[in-house]
C-alpha cells in the first residue's frame, strides 16, 4: 500500500514549494486530493488516459461515471471543447471561477475514458485559491470527482479524505474545510434552453436570472430512481452520497414531518435499532433519539448545505442503525440537499400531509 502524504497549507497565501510537490504528482500521472470551494476533489492529469483509469481504480468508481474538467483559465475550455456558445461565455463570465460546470461538446484530445466515452465533457474553474495554483502548475486540465470512495458522502474536510482513500492516493492538500459543502450544480449546455444535470453550489435561481429560460433534469429533482442513459454528468446515476445507515427521508408540511419522524424513531428504536435524526434547529428539541443532529436553521439554506456531508459521516461514526431525515425548503441551495438527502437514501422517502 503506497503512503498518502498531507500537505497542509494556507488557503490564502498557500505554501508554492507543497503546491509543487503536489503537481509534481499529478504531471507525473499520480493522483492528489484538493480542497475546491464545494467539496474536496480528486485529482489526475485529465489528458492521461492511464491516469484518469488510476482514478476512477481508487475511488472503486464504475467507468460510466464521467468526472468533472477542472481548468484555471478561460482559455483552456477552447482546447477541450468543439464550440462554446454565447450562453456558455455568458455564465462563465458571471459565475466563473465559482460552483458552476459547464457541459460542451468535447474535443478530439479529451481521451474516452475522461468523460466515460460520451461525445460531451463536463468543465468548471473552482473558486479556490489552492485549487487554481495547483492546476496552472500541474501545467494540464485536473479531472477530478469528489474525492471519497465512491457512493459515500463527499468529503468537506481532508480528514474526511484520509478516512476512505489513506494508502490509495498520492497526496492530499489541506487547506481546511470547504465552504459550500455540496458539489458544483451542473448545466448542459449542449441542448437549449439548457438543463441543469445536477443541482449544487449555484443556485436555480441564479441560473434563470441569467439564461431566463433554464430546465431541470427529471433526475435532478426526482423522488424516485429514474434509468438514465448516456449520463452526462456525476451524481445521475448509481448511488451517491450514501452513509453506512439505512436512511428515510420524511418530506412534506413540517409540523407532520416533525409526527411522522417521531413515530419511525419509536417503531425502529422498539426494534433495537441504535437510531439518529438528522433535524433542523427549529425542530431538534421535538426528538428523543440515540442520535440527533441539526443541519442548522431552514431559514439558513447555505448553513445546511455546507453541514450535511459532515454530519452524514459523523452518524457513521456514532454507527447508527437508521438514519431519519426531515425535509428541507428547496428554494437555493435547499434544491441541492434535498437531491443528496433523496440519494443518500436510495430514494426511501416517506411522504405525510397535515390532516
Amino acid at each position: 500500500m503506497k503512503k498518502t502524504l498531507v500537505l497542509k497549507v494556507n488557503s490564502q497565501n498557500p505554501e508554492m514549494k507543497k503546491i509543487r510537490i503536489a503537481a509534481d504528482f499529478i504531471k507525473s500521472g499520480g493522483l492528489v486530493a484538493f480542497p475546491t470551494e464545494t467539496v474536496y476533489g480528486l485529482g489526475a492529469d485529465a489528458l492521461n488516459p492511464k491516469a484518469v483509469k488510476a482514478l476512477f481504480d481508487a475511488k472503486k468508481r464504475p467507468f460510466d461515471n464521467p468526472p468533472i474538467v477542472h481548468v484555471s483559465y478561460m482559455k483552456d475550455v477552447l482546447k477541450l471543447t468543439r464550440e462554446i456558445p454565447p450562453k456558455a461565455e455568458e455564465l462563465m463570465k458571471h459565475f466563473w471561477p465559482g460552483p458552476l460546470t459547464l457541459v460542451f461538446k468535447r474535443s478530439v484530445m479529451v481521451p474516452d475514458v475522461t468523460v466515460a466515452g460520451l461525445d460531451t465533457i463536463a468543465i468548471r474553474m473552482p473558486r479556490h485559491n489552492v485549487t487554481l495554483i495547483l492546476i496552472r502548475k500541474s501545467g494540464c486540465p485536473v479531472a477530478a470527482p469528489s474525492a471519497n470512495l465512491s457512493g459515500k458522502p463527499s468529503p468537506t474536510t481532508a480528514r474526511h479524505v484520509l478516512d476512505d482513500l489513506n494508502g490509495r492516493i498520492d497526496a492530499i492538500l489541506d487547506a481546511g474545510p470547504t465552504h459550500i459543502g455540496v458539489e458544483s450544480t451542473v448545466l448542459d449546455m449542449t441542448v437549449d434552453p439548457p438543463i441543469i444535470l445536477r443541482p449544487g453550489g449555484t443556485p436555480y435561481e441564479r441560473l434563470k436570472d441569467i439564461l431566463k429560460r433554464v430546465e431541470l433534469h427529471p433526475v435532478a429533482v426526482a423522488e424516485k430512481e429514474l434509468t438514465t442513459n448516456n449520463v452526462r454528468s456525476p451524481g445521475m446515476k448509481h448511488r451517491h452520497y450514501a452513509p453506512n445507515a439505512d436512511m428515510i427521508v420524511v418530506e412534506g408540511e413540517l409540523s407532520a414531518v416533525v409526527s411522522k419522524v417521531k413515530e419511525l424513531l419509536k417503531f425502529h428504536m422498539r426494534k433495537g435499532k441504535k437510531v439518529g435524526v438528522l433535524a433542523t434547529d427549529e425542530t431538534i428539541e421535538y426528538y428523543k433519539a440515540d442520535v440527533v443532529k441539526s443541519l442548522g436553521s431552514r431559514i439558513n439554506l447555505a448553513a445546511i448545505a455546507n453541514n450535511l456531508f459532515r454530519l452524514l459521516r459523523e452518524f457513521d461514526v456514532e454507527c447508527v442503525d437508521v438514519i431519519i431525515a426531515e425535509t428541507v425548503p428547496t428554494e437555493g441551495l435547499g434544491l441541492a440537499v434535498m437531491n443528496r438527502l433523496r440519494k443518500a437514501s436510495g430514494y426511501n422517502i416517506v411522504r405525510v400531509n397535515n390532516c
